[in-house]
């Protein structure tokens, strides 16, 4: 049995804990926080949707994240696999062509459908798109359910403590974020800010996509008449809270999709840092014995399943074990 030391307890971490341990190693995961959440992880819209993400990613990232929701349906409470719907105000209905040319495995939707998919929206939209084979989940609940799976398969986790002084190990797997950018001089921060509100005049059963001229959002439903609207991507290594600016136009969209947000509570508003290489795409660098997992982007929950497959698989190669 191989002993692998991860270290990192975001997205990235626990998928490759919980791949490694799966296929037979020993794991220890170190994260230096005292407790789970203390990551950009934690505020991920948890959106499931490599179609969607095919309007500005690479076509990697479209083609490595189809695999996902089955790799979390497997693993992890509520997933979703109700698709996204993509919408957009009635004056810039040609923003819905511009998406459609870019992204492919959708269907259009006329106003009609629109309202059968989510009667709250009825009348509101005249076209948009959906894409049937996409879902979501709720990163908390995600992430909570792989740290007890893990310790069940015999995986150890320890909170406060940055694993940086431990040996002995095949390989250590380093998925330590933006925390790691002195080792990758290549990252980049990407600052994104999100919002989780409450709203008892508003259902959605799915995540939606509202294209608004000035700032495109995502809106998440969670349990508890929960949504979550994220999420910016500023050019910043600065975390910090939530600016005025961004929780104007996070705000004023989500009033544009449904005027009812208006009355919603604001329950959190929140910004972290995320990881991201030049050309937006993950990678794996092997060091010494170190693999670094790191620069999911915007794209974490979507191809970090993936991404841990190929970190697992060198793990087992270093110490000529390969399950």
């Amino acid at each position: 049995m191989s002993r692998v030391l991860v270290i990192g307890a975001g997205v990235a971490g626990l998928c490759c804990a919980t791949t490694l341990v799966e296929r037979g190693a020993k794991i220890t995961l170190f994260e230096r926080s005292h407790e789970l959440g203390a990551n950009a992880s934690w505020l991920a819209g948890g959106m499931l949707a490599p179609f969607c993400e095919g309007e500005s990613a690479p076509q990697s990232v479209v083609a490595l994240g189809q695999g996902a929701i089955d790799w979390w349906d497997a693993r992890v409470p509520g997933v979703m696999r109700k698709g996204t719907l993509v919408v957009a105000p009635p004056r810039d209905a040609s923003e819905i062509d511009r998406f459609a040319a870019r992204t492919k495995s959708h269907a259009p939707v006329d106003e009609a459908r629109i309202a059968k998919l989510e009667p709250d929206l009825a009348g509101r939209f005249r076209k948009g798109l959906f894409f049937a084979d996409e879902g979501h989940l709720d990163p908390r609940v995600a992430l909570s359910a792989l740290t007890q799976r893990l310790r069940a398969k015999g995986g150890e986790i320890r909170f406060g403590a940055d694993g940086e002084t431990r040996g002995g190990s095949e390989a250590v797997i380093d998925c330590r974020g933006w925390a790691a950018r002195k080792a990758l001089p290549d990252l980049r921060g990407v600052r994104g800010e999100m919002m989780r509100i409450r709203s008892r005049e508003v259902m959605l059963t799915r995540a939606v996509r509202f294209l608004h001229p000035r700032i495109p959002l995502y809106i998440v439903p969670r349990a508890n008449n929960e949504f979550m609207i994220g999420a910016t991507m500023i050019e910043s290594a600065e975390k910090g809270a939530v600016s005025v600016r961004s929780a104007i136009e996070l705000l004023s969209a989500a009033y544009a999709l449904h005027p009812a947000f208006g009355e919603a509570e604001i329950l959190e508003m929140s910004a972290d840092v995320r990881p991201a290489y030049p050309d937006n795409e993950p990678r794996i660098e092997e060091r010494g014995n170190r693999i670094f997992v790191n620069g999911f982007y915007r794209h974490g929950f979507l191809l970090a399943p993936a991404f841990a497959e190929r970190a697992a698989t060198l793990a087992f190669e270093r110490s000529g074990a390969l399950v």
